[in-house]
This record gives C-alpha cells, sequence and structure tokens, in this order.
C-alpha cells in the first residue's frame, strides 16, 4: 500500500511542505495555513484517523472507506462529503470504476481513492491528486485554500474524460466507416461486439458525468453563500454537464451507425429468408408428387416409361407455374 501524503500549506508564505501523519492533529489546529491529506488506499485505520483526528461524522468515515456505485454528496455541518468515480477501459469490454472521495473543510482537503480493483494500477487510480502534488511542491500551482485544491483535482478529472470522450469518438468513426464500406459483414459478430464494447464505454461515461453534474448543482445549492467557493462549484457543474452532452451526442451518432448496420443485416436475413421460402414452394409438390407416385411408377421390376414422362411433365410445368407466380409477388 502506497504511503499517505500530508501537505500543509502555509498561507502567508505560501510555502508547502510535508509532513508525518503523527503531525496532522496539531496542524489542524494551526490557524495560519491548510492541510490536505492523501490517502491512496483506504483502510481501518484511515477510518480511525478520520474520525478522531478529523472528527469526521461516522456515515461519513463509512463512505469514504468503502467503495460507492454512485457519485454522492453529504454536508456535515461544515464539511462537505464528495464522492465521484471516472471509467477506464478494461479488458473484454470491462469498465473500471476510478473512485476519488473527498472530505473538504475549512482548513483541510482530505482525498481518499479506492477501493481498488487490482487489474487496475495504483498510479492510474492517483494521477490528479499526484499531478497537483507535484505541482504544489515545486510552487507551479498554490491553490488560495481547500476549494480551491478541489476544483482543481475535479477539473483533471473531467479533463481525462474528456480525452477518454475523445478517444472514443475516434473509435466511432472507425467503426461507422467499416459499416459504410461493408467491412466485416462475413462476420457480422465481431463488429457488433466492438459497436457494443464502445456504446457501454459511452454510455458508462455519459451516467457518471450526468450524476456528477446532479450533485454538484446541490452543491451549489448548499454551499452558495462563498461567492469563490460558488464559483469553483459552479465550474465543475459546468464542466461535468459539458462532458455529458459530448458524450450523448457521441452515444446518439453511435447507436445511429449501429440501427442502420443491425437494419441492413436483418434485410438480409429477410431476402435470404424469402429466397429459402421461394425454393421450398417450388419444391414442395415436386417432392409430394414423387413421394405419392414413386413406388406405382419407377421403384417396380419394370420402368413405366409413358407415366414417368408424364410425372416429370408435369412436375416441371407446376415448377414453372411457382417460378412464374413467386417472380410476381417480387420475391426473386
Amino acid at each position: 500500500m502506497a504511503p499517505e501524503r500530508v501537505l500543509w500549506v502555509d498561507r502567508a508564505s505560501g510555502a508547502v511542505t510535508r509532513h508525518e501523519q503523527a503531525d496532522i492533529a496539531g496542524l489542524l489546529s494551526d490557524p495560519s495555513g491548510w492541510l490536505w491529506l492523501d490517502v491512496p488506499e483506504p483502510d481501518e485505520q484511515t477510518g480511525v484517523l478520520l474520525g478522531e483526528v478529523f472528527g469526521a461524522h461516522p456515515a461519513a468515515v463509512t463512505d469514504l472507506v468503502e467503495r460507492n456505485h454512485v457519485p454522492r454528496l453529504h454536508v456535515y455541518g461544515h464539511s462537505l462529503l464528495l464522492i465521484l468515480q471516472r471509467p477506464l477501459a478494461g479488458e473484454g469490454g470491462h469498465v473500471h470504476y476510478l473512485e476519488l472521495d473527498q472530505l473538504v473543510g475549512p482548513n483541510y482537503l482530505v482525498t481518499v481513492h479506492g477501493p481498488r480493483n487490482p487489474a487496475v494500477p495504483l498510479e492510474l487510480l492517483l494521477e490528479e491528486t499526484d499531478d497537483l502534488a507535484e505541482r504544489m511542491l515545486t510552487g507551479r500551482h498554490l491553490p488560495s485554500g481547500p476549494w480551491a485544491a478541489s476544483h482543481r483535482i475535479v477539473s483533471a478529472l473531467t479533463i481525462a474524460q474528456e480525452r477518454e470522450v475523445n478517444r472514443l469518438a475516434r473509435d466511432v468513426g472507425g467503426l461507422e466507416q467499416q459499416v459504410m464500406a461493408h467491412v466485416g459483414d462475413s462476420h457480422p459478430e465481431a463488429l457488433l461486439e466492438d459497436l457494443f464494447h464502445t456504446r457501454h464505454a459511452l454510455l458508462t461515461l455519459r451516467t457518471m458525468a450526468g450524476q456528477a453534474a446532479e450533485i454538484y448543482g446541490r452543491a451549489v445549492r448548499l454551499l452558495g453563500e462563498d461567492a469563490e467557493v460558488r464559483e469553483f462549484l459552479r465550474d465543475n457543474k459546468d464542466a461535468y454537464d459539458r462532458l455529458s452532452r459530448i458524450a450523448g451526442g457521441q452515444l446518439e451518432f453511435l447507436s445511429g451507425v449501429t440501427e442502420y448496420y443491425r437494419a441492413r443485416t436483418d434485410t438480409k436475413m429477410t431476402v435470404a429468408a424469402e429466397r429459402l421460402a421461394v425454393i421450398a414452394a417450388i419444391t414442395l409438390p415436386v417432392t409430394a408428387i414423387s413421394s405419392v407416385m414413386g413406388m406405382n411408377v419407377i421403384v417396380r421390376e419394370q420402368t413405366d416409361w409413358f407415366w414417368l414422362a408424364i410425372l416429370l411433365a408435369v412436375m416441371i410445368a407446376l415448377s414453372l407455374v411457382l417460378l412464374r407466380w413467386a417472380k410476381r409477388q417480387g420475391w426473386w
């Protein structure tokens, strides 16, 4: 398990320093700055730390330590619990949910990652927080407070998801070209599988973005008294709204491509079924005559060539009549 990261930001000097977990209680009581605790993978000790040192509500501690399946938001006094996810494409069309939980207070920010699927590398789970921490420690970016840091992290989340939409849009364009060029018509199962996997990824991303936008809308209503906090929340909500609309547009386009491909495939199957029906209709009278008369005309000690000729003529005539009738019906 990766170690927890404790950063302290001095408001006056702007200095960012690393600390140990044992220093957290003392830093929280210091009004001259604010604290950021980043927990890569939570465990029971994480819950004890959040409850006893940060004074987090027991329900908030449970949500921070356990897996959550949808974005969520709760306000506990002056603290906000914010639970977000972003998708990560896995093997065989599976989409992993990378969870990032935040507890934002007046002078602290706690970020908790996971729980993590073993198939997901830890560094992918920490991309957004690692980037912000590196910028803060090198002096390239200094958030004014916990809300500014939270805003920066969530902005990085939405940017990563926009890149994923862009990648999926490229896949959608490639699939559309295959459909229009009739590539894969001989093996439609593989193309349909690719269409479904891409649709599943877009649908997951749009759902996550739409749900995140909803909880940010509620956060604006609940915490809109502070103008700076309100602007941070509104900007994150706008980013998720935009992301949801873009993903939804790509999803609609892909649905149109899929419907066209399925309609074309279904039409081919219908035409094939009609042709098989014509064959069956033509051969059925011939089969009936041959089965009834065969024993009496052919399968004997001596073949009756006269009746055999008549039966063959009748069979040919029936077949020609049925073919002409099927042609008039437009079946072939």
